[in-house]
């Protein structure tokens, strides 16, 4: 049974599954956190359950990858980060006037903008929401500097940190996205758009938790996405609808199965230390969880090279694509796929294999006018 992140579901507590995470995870290593660009990839994929433990433990893919001999070619290169850094930085630089400006608030000195250091993650997100109901209590322009939210996530809190929330006077709360790809003409590449899309989206839903708490509050169901303006540095913005990515995350979220029921069904003495077990050990605790493959995880997961790998090997119809796998039906298998177009296998009455025969005599049919053709 799947929880969403506001069911009411009995939980275990914190400090057992902090515990039984931290064992499977490595006691000595500490854990990797979940960022929005994580859990958005996450969410594309809630059937699969080894990405959502692995994640949930906290455990470093990439190293884990790299130890099963699979590793990762991607990745944000340093020079991205950097540029993204310094441009960030330029559109918060003397108390965030450019962004402040791009908001439409022309005197910087109305605006509140307040402190929220605190100490340890759940001191910032309560020192977090704390600025957000004072800042709607007292009706004025307010802008939270790199806040931290809290979500739920198959029975686990994530900390998520946006560049950027603008409280409004009237009680409306905007997520800022501050990227470094240009927006030439007033567009930008759509693709990079609507990840920043879906990674706000994730921001949206953890606002939404904190504003169901706020008398008078309300989260925008667009947000302000932040970009170079044509090849220059100076920055410009557009507002983003992210009605439609805020929905297919919560349904995907609320799909994913709580993390203590999938490490409930492993074996005992399981562990993804990197540090500590050898890469055998790895590949057997990677197969001990079940995983869903998809030519999409190539581009998310730091895992997706090992997995491919593997759904190969079972020769299963997963490397095919989703859209190709939902018309087989029950042909699992690349070689009963084959099969069933020749003619040697599946039941005529099926749908999938009648169009596999189908495809097949066309394909047989186009070959042989074409030979006809060249000998003429």
């Amino acid at each position: 049974m799947s929880a969403s992140p506001d069911s009411g579901l009995s939980r275990p507590p914190q400090t057992t599954r902090r515990r039984q995470l931290a064992e499977l995870r490595g006691p000595a290593t500490p854990p990797r956190p979940l960022d929005a660009r994580a859990l958005a990839a996450l969410a594309a994929n809630p059937g699969c359950r080894r990405r959502a433990l692995l994640d949930g433990a906290g455990v470093d893919k990439s190293a884990l990858a790299a130890k099963l001999g699979s590793p990762a070619p991607f990745g944000q290169s340093q020079f991205a980060i950097v540029r993204g850094n310094s441009f960030e930085a330029k559109v918060k630089a003397d108390s965030g006037r450019e962004l402040l400006r791009l908001i439409g608030v022309e005197d910087p000195g109305t605006v509140s903008v307040p402190e929220l250091s605190a100490a340890g993650p759940e001191g910032r997100v309560a020192r977090t929401a704390l600025a957000l109901r004072e800042a709607t209590a007292a009706g004025t322009w307010t802008l939270l500097d790199h806040p931290l939210l809290a979500l739920e996530v198959a029975g686990s809190p994530v900390y998520l940190e946006p560049d950027a929330v603008v409280v409004r006077p009237d009680g409306g709360w905007t997520v800022v996205e501050i990227k470094s790809f240009p927006m030439v003409d007033g567009a930008a590449d759509a693709s990079k758009v609507g990840a920043a899309a879906r990674q706000a989206a994730v921001y949206v839903l953890a606002l939404e938790r904190v504003a169901a708490v706020t008398e008078g509050a309300r989260v925008a169901q667009s947000v302000l996405l932040v970009c170079p303006k044509d090849f220059s540095n100076l920055p410009t913005a557009s507002v983003v609808d992210v009605r439609k990515q805020r929905s297919v995350t919560r349904r995907q979220l609320d799909r994913l199965t709580r993390i203590d029921e999938i490490a409930a069904a492993l074996p005992e003495g399981v562990s993804f230390d990197v540090a500590e077990r050898s890469a055998e050990e790895l590949t057997a605790a990677v197969e001990c969880v079940p995983h869903q493959y998809a030519p999409e995880c190539l581009a998310a997961c730091e895992l997706a090279f090992h997995c491919r790998s593997r759904t190969r090997q079972a020769d299963a119809v997963e490397t095919l694509g989703r859209s190709v796998r939902g018309e087989l039906g029950g042909l699992t298998t690349v070689g009963a796929v084959l099969a069933a177009a020749r003619g040697e296998e599946g039941d005529p009455a099926d749908p999938a294999v009648a169009a596999l025969r189908r495809a097949r005599a066309l394909r047989e049919e186009a070959l042989s006018e074409a030979g006809a053709r060249a000998c003429r």
